[in-house]
């Protein structure tokens, strides 16, 4: 048997140790159902478990990919050959909730959802949301600085985490379990480890802040003409809805087309707007705060700012209308998709729009580039589908990548670098910034064994 499998079947134990064919049985990745490649997965069920792991692969100069909800959109956990899969799915545990404090202290193997659960039945509210909640996992999230719908109001992960344990490469455990919105006591070491897609290091706890559970919700989805009618609503809505609004998201005309198209979702609103917003606000007066809601909408709509609108009368009509939003699998089926997450100036979203429409159809005429986002905070989504024979990532990537730069735009508003996007990191990020990044790889992760080839281009 394999010296350094055999060492750390000792560590985990048969049950936290996969294998042979039961590791090809899992898919790569949920956007890639072609069979793990790795030489093994290992499921540790504690921090100290994962540190011992660690000693013995950083010893062994072996590469250790970290898996969690393995739902990621960049290849950052998706395992190639060689490599050993450290899984977080056995650190599931929620440790605590204090909801005088406002926090909640859970292993990184937990579910999004999870947490949003026990958070609820605390009333309390963890504030992270995306549509992957169910097979997401806090750790991750961690990773990547996840983001989600209500960036708008509450940040991204970054803004939810006030402590956190991680492993580094040597299995040297740092613990930084801080529960308090302020603590200036030296360096913030968790940022070392929100958002560099665990090359640095591997979370294993986090201590997350939880906020009051909204007693209301409001919802609409309305149509307009054209972009600056929708910066404009935002600036309105923003403004009038006194700091309760919380997601604003922005469908494109091909969006809404293609997810109510026949075997999708039901329409309830016509298809031929330029542009759809799903937005809601979130308070603590339920009378009150639908009132106002309602008044800003009208107002709005007698403006002439909208041209239709629609309002859910009952939870399920809620869901019906996120569901437009959020479950998008039908548009995919059948089609080669590539997935894009990109972000920039609002002002500038319209031209970048317009010039990626225009380089598809230059480039692949019976194509369609899908176009969506949650704009508030900067961030575009597209589906590029080339529908021709021949058409490559590489040809993909040029067309949406190539005008960010000019428009000071970034390669990744949410999801991360990963493998994918390694070779376009120096179009969003200076040389000295990049340096610096492998400077700190270099001293946390001597030997690369940690995610090597993400994130950090080569030299």
């Amino acid at each position: 048997m394999d010296a350094l499998i055999d060492a750390i079947r000792h560590v985990v134990g048969e049950t936290g140790l996969v294998r042979g064919e039961a590791v090809a049985a899992r898919a790569t990745s949920y956007w890639d159902p072609a069979p793990c490649r790795a030489r093994a997965i290992v499921r540790p069920a504690s921090t100290a478990e994962v540190a011992e792991v660690l000693r013995l692969c950083h010893a062994a100069g072996q590469a250790v990919v970290t898996q969690g909800g393995v739902t990621g959109c960049s290849q950052g956990a998706d395992a190639r050959a060689g490599e050993l899969v450290l899984s977080t799915e056995r650190l599931n545990a929620i440790e605590a909730i204090d909801p005088v404090g406002g926090t909640a202290t859970v292993q990184a193997g937990v579910t999004l959802q999870a947490l949003q659960e026990a958070a609820r039945a605390h009333d309390r509210l963890f504030a992270l949301d995306l549509g992957a909640r169910g097979s997401c996992t806090v750790g991750g999230n961690v990773a990547t600085n996840a983001g989600g719908i209500n960036v708008l109001r509450y940040g991204m992960m970054r803004a939810q985490v006030l402590g956190l344990e991680a492993v580094l490469a040597d299995g040297t455990i740092v613990s930084s379990m801080n529960h308090m919105l302020k603590n200036n006591s030296g360096f913030d070491l968790k940022q070392l480890m929100i958002g560099t897609e665990g090359t640095l290091g591997v979370v294993t706890r986090v201590v997350v802040r939880l906020h009051p559970l909204p007693a209301s919700r409001n919802t609409a989805l309305v149509a307009l003409r054209d972009f600056d009618a929708v910066t404009e609503l935002l600036t309105r809505m923003q403004r009038d809805m006194a700091g309760t609004l919380s997601a604003f998201e922005v469908m494109w005309n091909l969006y809404y087309r293609a997810a109510t198209a026949p075997g999708g979702h039901r329409a309830p609103m016509a298809d031929a707007h330029p542009f759809y917003v799903l937005m809601e606000a979130e308070g603590a007066d339920t009378t009150a705060d639908a009132a106002r809601f309602e008044a800003v909408l009208a107002a709005v709509l007698d403006a002439g700012l909208i041209d239709d609108a629609v309002l859910p009368q009952s939870e399920a009509e809620r869901r019906a209308l996120w569901e437009i939003r959020e479950n998008f699998e039908a548009m995919l089926v059948g089609r080669e998709t590539f997935l894009y997450d990109v972000s920039l100036p609002i002002g500038e979203m319209a031209g970048y729009a317009d010039e990626v429409l225009a380089a598809m159809d230059a480039t692949w005429p019976q194509g369609r580039a899908i176009i969506f986002g949650h704009v508030a905070d900067g961030n575009l989504h597209l589906f590029i589908q080339p529908q021709q024979a021949g058409a490559t990532h590489a040809q993909s990537d040029a067309l949406v990548y190539a005008p960010l730069t000019r428009r000071q735009g970034a390669v990744s508003a949410e999801h991360g670098i990963g493998q994918e996007k390694l070779g376009w990191l120096d179009r969003c990020r200076s040389a000295a910034e990049i340096a610096l990044m492998r400077t700190l790889k270099q001293a946390l992760d001597p030997k690369g064994i940690l995610n090597p080839g993400r994130v950090i281009p080569p030299p």
